[in-house]
């Protein structure tokens, strides 16, 4: 690693967590990934993520592994594997570690101390701040819009496709959200299969399959999740999950690449490639 004593924590491993991760990852940096314990990704082949309930995943390149503990996360992270950890709340020991023992390579090199170069960010893209704040990390990095760079975070990273697509603010939000998915290949929100009612999701198809428009591809209680127009289904939630009614459940891709459902999108990349960005300006002016 070109970074081994520059811990990077990711809050969240959906999609695009999963870009960030990787940039990261090719840059030289070890991360560890905090996920909760029943994660609702829908684009699960292309999440990190998904490694939760599967115990690994590989993604490109990309190994994730789920670990029990945070003092075997920070060992993983040292392997250039990630480590995926179920903790809805930020591990106090991360944020105010104790004496560094001889169980962590990591915590003994004063990786996550306060004086160290910890980067937190802000990854589960829930268009709200969710309790982060600026003082969590030396340096804490958010995603999309629900903060503002200098007063929840160091730096915002802009998520909304266009002109201003990964890029770093270090002053202000992101663009507000839109509440209406991009458009691909003339698709808009009709791209998005959400929950015809609350109840568990059983799926008569699997991500990459073909499918038509009209076509059943599976239900919610009952209820029937059918395609919108003919393409291949990218993304679907976990089979078994208890949903609520209008919750997002799946994705088709109107462009009908199977490829798109098994690589990183453009979109993560993009905001990978800002974070990468934000960490390395922020280093370089630490002189580090």
């Amino acid at each position: 690693m070109l970074f081994p004593n520059h811990l990077i924590l990711l809050r969240g491993g959906g999609d695009l967590a999963t870009g960030v991760a990787y940039r990261l990852h090719k840059a030289g940096f070890p991360i560890v990934v905090l996920e909760l314990a029943d994660p609702l990704v829908v684009r699960r082949r292309v999440a990190l993520a998904t490694a939760v309930r599967e115990g690994q995943i590989t993604v490109e390149d990309l190994r994730a592994v789920r670990v029990d503990s945070l003092d075997e996360a920070l060992q993983l992270a040292a392997t250039g594997t990630i480590p995926i950890l179920v903790a809805p709340d930020l591990p106090a020991a991360l944020l105010n570690p104790p004496p560094a023992t001889r169980h962590s390579p990591l915590l003994n090199s004063s990786l996550v101390t306060r004086h160290s170069s910890l980067t937190l960010i802000d990854a589960r893209m829930a268009k709200r701040n969710l309790g982060t704040t600026i003082d969590q990390a030396p340096l804490v990095i958010a995603l999309g819009p629900g903060y503002r760079a200098g007063v929840d975070c160091h730096a915002v990273i802009e998520t909304n496709r266009g002109h201003r697509l990964g890029r770093v603010i270090w002053h202000g939000a992101a663009e507000a959200n839109t509440g209406t998915p991009g458009i691909v290949a003339g698709k808009g929100a009709e791209r998005v299969l959400r929950a015809p009612a609350a109840g568990v999701v059983q799926w008569r198809k699997e991500i990459g399959d073909r499918v038509r428009q009209g076509e059943v591809l599976g239900e919610v209680d009952g209820q029937p999740v059918v395609a919108p127009f003919d393409g291949v289904a990218r993304g679907l939630i976990a089979p078994g999950t208890a949903v609520p009614v209008r919750l997002k459940i799946g994705d088709v891709d109107p462009r009908g690449d199977v490829a798109t459902c098994f690589t990183i999108s453009e979109k993560a990349l993009a905001i990978g490639g800002g974070v990468v960005e934000a960490v390395l300006t922020w280093l370089s002016a630490q002189k580090v």
